[in-house]
């Protein structure tokens, strides 16, 4: 595509006279061309000057597709020697800033383009500064340990490009924001005070060599004023230096300032090593609202410094700083980005547009109110290129006189100014109202309800938790507060839901950014009031865990359950993101506890039955299970070697193998291997087998086991492994056979019932199943299982009896009591069956019990397993009807179905009285078919 194709647009003439006089040095090009010339060299005296200064390389270049003279252009000073850098660099943006302006004002290229162009020149010019006098500092021998071959990379030195240049963004008169870094484990100790020297040198001479106003002008004026603590700093210092003041001393707007960091000269690798490292600073792994006052104090600071307050005129106008400007666009979407980006890699866009979007397509940003913000951006930015264009001035202020304004309109290509300002007051006025909006805190001490004297005195109190002592975390609880109550008087008992919050708000550590979360999102405050004022155990599982809540805004909590495989592929995605073994591990139980945290409100709300959530606390133990083994094995495996054979599989037990698990269940696992006749291990720890897997199941266990800053994971319970706690924590599969074959007893082959293998190698996988399924078909028949069943139940209903009225798994008809006989039916019957209701099935079918006590005790297990799980969900301890509350009574009702606690306790003691009749009827029965199974 040509100039003259390209066109879809014309600046106007502010001064005829002077446009038809340069466009006359170009009378031989199209008419086109000729009014593209007159109106920009009418109206911008610099483009004017630039017009008739290169007028000959301009001649060449507008015969050609524009993106080729500009690449011509670069390429030509990859070959300058230093002593003609400066001027030729010059040279070069003379006739850069030339032909984007043209490509600009004749709609040639997009603002994008116009920006990326600059930009590519403000690298080439950064990257060519560095090589060349880095390699003078390698020829005087300065750079100690560096050969020439290392000037390329600027000997361990790099720029890392900052604001709009780190954004490909860059105007007509930016400046160049860079900081300047060196990587100083290059070096040997005792060398990095004089590297460190050189690299000072060659920062300073850079920045002079790019930003020094000569007789052939400027490339780009240099700012350097972003790296760590500038007033006392040098301008380079070492990347652990860096990293240092950033972890210790890094504030909010450094953060922001990140977003857009990207190494443009120099060591490149080394630079996004860096940003690699500093990756937590900027990217917090919790939703970070807090960020958003930060950013709403520095937004008033700077217009408080520029005195950029009042209301909005056009004339004088800061485009980038004032009210409505560039500058408040950018603050929006960088905010925002920091809110969350630390969740989703996805957002970490560097462009303030490519931002926007991808806030839209998350939901972070309403898609109407990103699209008009882009518009805007993109129109202010336009308007801040002519403004520069006119007498290439480094400002973004409108100017205050009629005929300033009507050059940079003209350069828009508006003959109307009054209507072009109107049109731009608006846009600015309409930014100012959706900025503001997310920024502005709302009131302080707004109305609170009106209040008993017992919560008067409740409500008071606060002010002496932990999470109240900072005056910040004070100011805005100030602000969310009133809400709090007004929300609390709404619960079925008010001053029990204050109760319950007082207790969660008495836990948390601190307040700054959970207060800060609930003042972005109302509705999170709805969703704790719901919590505090129902399930007290939830709510204090949140105090300690209130980073969970995130999850609630991350577009998923809601949607529909994904399942196991997902979940795990999920999980497994996250955990590779994470570059080590620890940051894996805390990653885990970061997702677990957000995953757990959203079956529980989903059950709370009815979302979800106790059948659906019980099985969905079952996934999410199995997904972490099925992607914690390989990182742990790969762990292992770097100091003693992979695992011999086929390796290990986990087989999960109990409840976790039959899918059915509440709030509050541990795992049951037992590990088996099967080394295929290797003696040891081949690493450089080798290790024998039989404690090379011991080591490795004791390896897994304190992964899902330990307790870190993220918490535990899980804890473990690896009783039911042969011999118990005196047998080995990992078994070979040919041991595990026998001994299930010649030494298990009853117990442990009705546990085998519910086994299921949930991480491991697939070919060993289906053997343990086999084996599982050989051991019930032999075993089930043996005339001593049901006596054996009587026995245990007695021995279980005198080690532990019902705990409280309202128990509902430990004794005679309870839980307990049916899973066993459920398993009683699976092993007696050879069945595969590992669910406990698809066991039940198979006692009817195969006469154990009949068909109408089949249908009763299914019936039983699934009311008792719904107050089973609601119980769990509601309180840590027993179920205890007045520390519940008047919600967590009201959920329980709920989820038995029933009217009353009264006809609750009578179903309860009905139900468990029929289910122990059934199961003693089938103790004592002699079923025919037992001898032909």
């Amino acid at each position: 595509m040509s100039f003259a194709t390209g066109l879809t647009r014309q600046p106007l003439a502010f001064d005829p006279a002077r446009g038809t006089d340069v466009a006359a040095r170009y009378g031989d090009f199209s008419t086109e061309i000729r009014a593209l010339i007159a109106g920009t060299a009418g109206s911008s005296p610099y483009l004017a000057g630039l017009l008739e200064r290169e007028a000959d390389w301009l001649h060449t270049a507008l015969g050609e597709e524009p993106l080729l003279p500009l690449g011509a252009e670069i390429a030509r000073l990859d070959g300058v020697a230093l002593d003609q850098l400066g001027a030729e660099l010059r040279r070069a943006k003379r006739r850069v800033a030339l032909l984007a302006a043209l490509c600009d004002l004749g709609g040639i290229w997009a603002l994008e383009r116009v920006t990326w162009a600059l930009t590519m020149l403000a690298d080439t010019a950064v990257t060519l500064a560095l090589r060349g006098l880095v390699g003078e500092e390698i020829r005087r021998g300065k750079l100690p340990g560096k050969g020439p071959e290392e000037a390329a990379r600027a000997g361990g030195m790099v720029a890392l490009a900052m604001g709009k240049m780190g954004a490909g963004e860059l105007n007509y008169s930016s400046d160049i924001d860079l900081i300047c870094l060196f990587d100083e484990t290059q070096f040997a100790p005792e060398d990095r005070a004089e590297a460190r020297a050189a690299f000072i040198r060659v920062t300073r001479k850079m920045a002079a060599l790019i930003s020094d106003n000569t007789a052939e002008g400027y490339v780009f004026r240099t700012d350097l004023r972003l790296r760590p603590d500038a007033s006392v700093t040098p301008v380079c210092i070492s990347m652990g230096a860096a990293e240092q003041y950033y972890e210790a001393e890094g504030r909010t707007w450094e953060r922001a300032a990140y977003i857009k960091a990207r190494p443009c000269g120099g060591d490149l690798a080394a630079g996004e090593r860096f940003l690699t490292a500093l990756t937590p600073f900027v990217w917090r792994r919790h939703l970070d609202f807090a960020a958003i006052e930060d950013a709403h104090d520095m937004r008033l600071r700077i217009r408080a410094h520029k005195g950029l307050g009042g209301r909005i005129d056009v004339p004088g106008h800061n485009l980038k700083l004032g009210a409505g400007g560039i500058r408040e666009i950018e603050f929006f979407t960088q905010t925002r980005q920091l809110i969350a980006g630390g969740r989703d890699r996805d957002l970490r866009d560097r462009t303030t547009v490519g931002g926007l979007a991808k806030l839209a397509v998350k939901g972070w940003v309403p898609v109407d109110v990103a699209r008009a913000l882009t518009d805007h951006y993109r129109d202010h930015r336009e308007i801040e290129h002519r403004i520069q264009m006119v007498n290439d001035a480094q400002t973004q202020v409108l100017p205050t006189s009629e005929e300033g304004l009507r050059r940079v309109a003209c350069l828009m290509g508006e003959g109307d100014l009054a209507d072009w300002s109107a049109r731009l007051k608006a846009r600015l006025e309409e930014v100012e109202a959706l900025t503001s909006a997310f920024f502005t805190p709302g009131p302080e001490d707004g109305a609170r309800p009106d209040l008993s004297e017992a919560a008067q005195a409740l409500v008071e109190g606060w002010r002496a938790y932990p999470a109240l002592r900072s005056e910040r975390a004070c100011a805005i609880f100030r602000r969310i507060e009133p809400e709090i109550l007004h929300r609390m008087q709404r619960a079925a008992n008010p001053e029990e839901a204050l109760r319950q919050f007082d207790g969660f708000l008495a836990r948390l550590p601190a307040g700054v950014q959970l207060f800060s979360l609930f003042e972005a999102n109302p509705q999170l405050i709805e969703l704790i009031v719901d919590i505090c004022a129902t399930a007290p155990g939830l709510a204090a599982h949140l105090s300690r865990n209130a980073g969970v809540l995130d999850a609630v805004l991350g577009g998923s909590f809601f949607a529909p359950w994904p399942g196991g495989m997902e979940l795990a592929k999920g999980l497994g995605a996250a955990l590779d993101a994470q570059p080590d073994y620890e940051k894996k591990l805390d990653t885990a139980r970061r997702w677990a506890k957000e995953m757990r945290f959203r079956v529980g409100v989903h059950h709370l709300r009815g979302l979800a039955d106790a059948a659906e959530v019980a099985r969905q606390y079952a996934d999410v133990a199995g997904a972490a299970v099925a992607a914690l083994w390989p990182e742990v094995v790969t762990e292992f495996s770097r100091k003693h070697g992979p695992p011999p054979g086929r390796g290990a599989v986990v087989l999960g037990m109990g409840s976790l193998g039959a899918e059915r698990l509440n709030a509050a269940s541990d795992l049951d696992l037992i590990m088996i291997y099967d080394a295929q006749g290797a003696e040891s291990s081949q690493g450089p720890k080798p290790l024998a087998t039989r404690p090379y897997f011991a080591r490795l199941t004791q390896a897994f266990i304190t992964a899902l086991s330990a307790q870190m800053p993220e918490g535990r994971l899980y804890e473990v319970d690896m009783r039911l492994r042969p011999s118990g706690r005196q047998g080995p924590v990992a078994v070979s599969l040919e041991s595990y056979r026998s001994y299930q074959m010649e030494e298990a007893w009853t117990w442990e082959h009705l546990a085998l019932t519910r086994a299921r293998v949930l991480a491991g190698d697939p070919g060993l996988s289906a053997d343990v199943e086999e084996v599982r399924c050989a051991v019930l078909a032999a075993k089930g028949a043996d005339p001593r299982v049901m006596p054996d069943l009587a026995e245990m139940r007695a021995r279980i209903f005198a080690a532990k009896a019902p705990d409280g009225a309202w128990e509902a798994k430990i004794g005679p008809g309870r839980l307990q009591d049916l899973e066993l006989l459920a398993q009683s039916f699976a092993l007696r019957a050879g069945d595969p069956a590992r669910r406990v209701e698809a066991q039940l099935r198979v006692g009817a079918r195969r006469g154990f019990v009949s068909k109408e006590a089949g249908e009763v005790l299914a019936s039983a297990y699934r009311f008792l397993w719904r107050l089973q799980a609601g119980g769990r969900l509601l309180t840590e301890g027993p179920l205890d009807l007045e520390a519940i509350g008047e919600g967590g009574r009201a959920f329980l009702l709920r989820e038995a179905d029933e009217e009353s606690f009264e006809a609750l306790a009578e179903r309860l003691l009905r139900t468990t009285s029929g289910v122990a009749q059934i199961v003693e009827m089938a103790l004592m029965k002699k079923d025919e078919s037992d001898g032909a199974a």
